[in-house]
Parts: C-alpha cells; sequence; structure tokens
C-alpha cells in the first residue's frame, strides 16, 4: 500500500483563502441523516473530508486514503470554506457532520469553517479516530466530537490508533461521545480496559458490517454484552437504509 500523496495538503490560495481537501460533500442535493451515534437518524449534511493518518484494513472509506486503490485526483477536490459553508447554509438542515477520513488532520483551515456554519445557526459533528487533540477553537458551543479509536480487530495497530493524550483531551472538553466498532464479545472486554484507562464516556457501540445481513448477526452478537455493560449501543441506519451508498 502506497501513502504517497500527489495532492498537497499545503495551503493554496482561492481569493485569499486557505482550502480543504475533500473527498464529497451530500444532503443537499439528496437528502440523507446521521447513520449512527447520539444523533442516529437526525437529517444531515455531510462534508467528507479526504486523507487519513491510519490505514485501517477495515476501513468503509478507503477512497480518502488508499492510493494503491483510488487515485486521488478524481477522489477529491479543493474546496474554499466559504464555498463550503454556503452549501451548508443553501440547506435548512441543522446538523452538519464533518467527516473522513480522518477530518482533524485538517483542523486548523476548519475552524473559519466551524465558525461560519455556526454563525448560520448549524450545529456540527465531527466523526473523528480519536489520535488527533481538537484545537481549542473547536471546542466551542454548538460543535460535538464522535470519537472512534480503532481497535487492533479493525485492521491496525493500537500503537497507532490510540494515543492517550488525544483522548483525555476529547474527554476534558466535555463535548465527546466515544464510539467503537466492534464485531465480538472481546472486542467489548477491550473497549471496557480502554474506557477504563482513559475514563472515557458516554460509550456508544456499533456492529461491524457493510450489509444489513452483517449488522443483523453481528448486532445479535453484541447486544446482550451492551445491555450488561449499561452501554448504548447504535446501529449503522445509512447502511440499512441505503445499502452503503455512496452520498448517502
Amino acid at each position: 500500500m502506497t501513502t504517497s500523496d500527489p495532492v498537497s495538503l499545503e495551503p493554496t490560495s482561492d481569493e485569499g483563502e486557505s482550502r480543504l481537501i475533500v473527498a464529497e460533500c451530500f444532503g443537499v442535493e439528496v437528502s440523507t441523516f446521521q447513520g449512527e451515534g447520539p444523533s442516529g437518524g437526525h437529517p444531515a449534511l455531510f462534508i467528507r473530508l479526504s486523507r487519513c493518518n491510519l490505514t485501517c484494513a477495515k476501513c468503509d472509506t478507503k477512497y480518502t486514503w488508499d492510493w494503491s486503490q483510488f487515485d486521488p485526483r478524481k477522489e477529491s477536490t479543493k474546496r474554499s470554506f466559504a464555498d463550503l459553508a454556503a452549501w451548508a447554509a443553501s440547506s435548512p438542515v441543522e446538523l452538519v457532520v464533518i467527516t473522513g477520513g480522518e477530518p482533524l488532520i485538517q483542523q486548523a483551515r476548519l475552524v473559519p469553517l466551524v465558525r461560519r456554519l455556526i454563525a448560520a445557526g448549524k450545529r456540527i459533528e465531527f466523526e473523528t479516530n480519536g489520535t488527533i487533540a481538537p484545537l481549542p477553537e473547536l471546542v466551542a458551543d454548538g460543535v460535538r466530537f464522535n470519537v472512534s479509536p480503532k481497535l487492533a480487530s479493525f485492521g491496525v495497530k493500537e500503537t497507532k490508533s490510540i494515543v492517550p493524550a488525544a483522548l483525555e483531551a476529547f474527554v476534558a472538553s466535555g463535548r465527546a461521545a466515544f464510539k467503537f466498532v466492534a464485531s465480538t464479545v472481546a472486542d467489548l472486554d477491550r473497549i471496557a480496559e480502554l474506557a477504563d484507562a482513559h475514563r472515557l464516556a458516554p460509550v456508544w457501540v456499533m456492529p461491524e458490517g457493510t450489509t444489513c445481513e452483517a449488522i443483523t448477526a453481528t448486532t445479535r452478537v453484541l447486544a446482550d454484552a451492551v445491555a450488561a455493560r449499561h452501554w448504548h449501543f447504535t446501529t449503522r441506519l445509512h447502511v440499512l437504509a441505503f445499502a452503503d451508498a455512496r452520498g448517502r
């Protein structure tokens, strides 16, 4: 797998603005909703940024980072924060989900976008892998973080995917929920270890799967054990509703 990146993350000028590297935006032209976590089922707009600092084998958005399978010139574009804010403001939907990839790689350039979205009456959820602490400017009223630390079973070394200082920063923000992908009861035991070690709360568990059948089967494996721990459980509503189609 190559990690070479012919589309630079260095700032470029667009009428004096730095631009963000974006994989896709959706929810304005065709309506959708947040498919998982605390806001599951809420109408939502999505800004999916390109690039990630992890290379998880079970990632379902490899088109944001795996250039051995995808062409970054086809899978990403550069857009100004003003353009993105105007796109979101064109919809009455309140919730804007900024996801990836790993969106906080570009967080310095996200600050003006977040400020403009909040001024337009939007509320924002970041979907992040929890390896990069948020800038203080992003820890603001109207912003929440859905932090999804990746377990070794997800196909990544935890020496890279579990960053204690970053997790502690999210805990200290008071604006984070911790959402783990799991497929076995053994995964739940590991989640409990991490939650205890880093004081992660609230904990949400999401069944692994990219098909309705897989999500249903994994839900039945995990449900009793998640309930016994008094954790939250979330499905993947977008998969159940739209068969994991891109842009939904």
